[in-house]
């Protein structure tokens, strides 16, 4: 490659979103092989495998959300990951746990590592927000009030010191619908008789 086509293939770069696939780098003409020299000359990074970022792109804490959702965009962020975003826990979880539709091929990814989780196709679509992971990129992550009740339900999985200190810390928080919201999505995932106790035992 001459000394003059590296600053071509960025020039090209800065035409794709700031974190990109292997195959939107292909409709732009960039070769597997101009991806490598972008890489050495610092211009991406790669994320996983197939997934790149710009590096003149905003900085993000969460490269590891991009490149999860990039690889698994209908997957939703859930559990521990969940309960970190929304500041429920202090905890910094080892891997991105996110959850697909039962049923569903689940996701193999080498890195960053993954907990997969499947969830009911009925109520997988439940309280599904949107987390900026980095400007103007958005992830699906399960809202405050799911993952608090997604948390009590597989209790015996994430502990239940933390799934009760998540509840603690969103009731705490939520203001005045919090409980409500609680509540609404509980019954929907027939969870009433394991958050209504809890949130007497922990308001009283």
């Amino acid at each position: 490659m001459g000394p003059s086509e590296s600053p071509r293939l960025e020039q090209r770069v800065t035409t794709l979103p700031s974190t990109f696939t292997t195959a939107q780098a292909r409709q732009m003409n960039l070769s597997p092989r101009d991806l490598a020299t972008l890489v050495g000359d610092d211009a991406i990074v790669e994320l996983t495998r197939g997934v790149y970022r710009r590096t003149d792109a905003p900085e993000t804490a969460h490269l590891d959300l991009l490149a999860v959702h990039t690889r698994v965009p209908r997957a939703v962020v859930c559990g521990e990951s969940a309960l970190a975003l929304h500041e429920l826990i202090d905890d910094i979880p080892a891997a991105v746990h996110i959850a697909v539709p039962r049923g569903t091929r689940r996701p193999a990814i080498a890195y960053p590592p993954i907990v997969v989780a499947q969830y009911a196709v009925a109520t997988f679509e439940l309280n599904i927000a949107q987390y900026e992971a980095a400007p103007g990129e958005f992830v699906p992550v399960y809202d405050a009030a799911r993952s608090v009740v997604d948390a009590m339900r597989h209790r015996h999985r994430i502990g239940q010191t933390m799934a009760l200190s998540a509840l603690g810390r969103y009731l705490r928080t939520s203001g005045p619908n919090g409980v409500g919201d609680l509540q609404h999505i509980a019954r929907e995932l027939n969870a009433l008789s394991i958050i209504r106790p809890a949130v007497e035992a922990v308001l009283a």
